[in-house]
């Protein structure tokens, strides 16, 4: 799988719902530095209680390997 092929996955998930009923849509994917600017904001926009963080398997994606920081999705809960 090539790197953009592994990007336009990532880029294709954009909701889910969880055990709850709960519907949360994708914010953000990424890592390092933008992540923590992301999750501060999305946590201040949305309520931390609403904000869920998932760490995504980086494989396939040299940037995160070869510098061996995570990959995350911020979800932030949909109102109902």
């Amino acid at each position: 799988m090539t790197p953009e092929d592994r990007m336009n996955l990532e880029n294709a998930v954009q909701e889910k719902t969880d055990d709850g009923g709960n519907r949360w849509h994708k914010v953000y994917s990424g890592g390092g530095s933008h992540f923590r600017n992301w999750l501060d904001q999305i946590k201040e926009i949305y309520g931390e209680e609403n904000v869920e963080i998932e760490e995504v398997n980086s494989n396939g994606l040299r940037c995160y390997t070869e510098s061996g920081e995570k990959m995350y999705r911020i979800w932030a809960k949909q109102k109902k």
